[in-house]
């Protein structure tokens, strides 16, 4: 049965990926869809990604306080390392904090 399941989600997975290419064989000239087209792939990225910032850490509060720290330093265009590490520096403390509290 699990070979049944695995072909499901494979034809599944192919079919998603085939139809837009075979539906919209030419270049796609509305401004508004192609507009709605450029920003679905952070809209999706930022779906996932955002319930995992909060819910990594072993309090809610540390991981908004990493969220925003991220944020502000990526306003400031500073570097992706530089952002990574100041948000990881941010929740430390933050934990470190609220398990002496």
């Amino acid at each position: 049965m699990i070979y049944a399941y695995i072909a499901v989600m494979a034809i599944t997975t192919y079919l998603v990926r085939a139809l837009p290419l075979t539906i919209f064989r030419g270049k796609i000239t509305n401004k508004y869809i192609r507009s709605f087209l450029k920003y679905v792939p952070c809209a999706c990225l930022s779906a996932m990604i955002f319930p995992s910032i909060l819910f990594a850490t072993n309090h809610i509060i540390s991981g908004a306080v990493g969220l925003l720290v991220a944020i502000l330093f990526a306003l400031r265009n500073k570097s992706l390392v530089i952002v990574a590490a100041s948000s990881c520096v941010a929740v430390y403390v933050t934990e470190l904090l609220m398990t002496l509290i």
